[in-house]
């Protein structure tokens, strides 16, 4: 029951953080979105502790045929 409990605390103290991006300290990012004198969109965001990109980016490094960082069996 007290595992219990705690599960659930944790969820709810952290489930304001995970948003479209990535994980953040609020839900909703400050994003400034703008059109300049040519028309163009912009649209600036603050980082996020964590960027989905970059997650998947790593991943993708990580288990890419030939890549060094794989792990090599038991190294003693």
């Amino acid at each position: 029951m007290k595992h219990l409990t705690i599960l659930i605390l944790i969820t709810i103290i952290f489930s304001g953080c995970v948003n479209k991006r990535g994980i953040s300290s609020t839900y909703y990012n400050d994003c400034k979105q703008y059109y300049d004198y040519q028309g163009f969109y912009h649209n600036e965001c603050e980082k996020n502790m964590v960027e989905f990109k970059d997650v998947k980016k790593d991943v993708e490094e990580y288990f890419a045929p030939g890549s060094t960082t794989k792990p090599v069996g038991n190294v003693y």
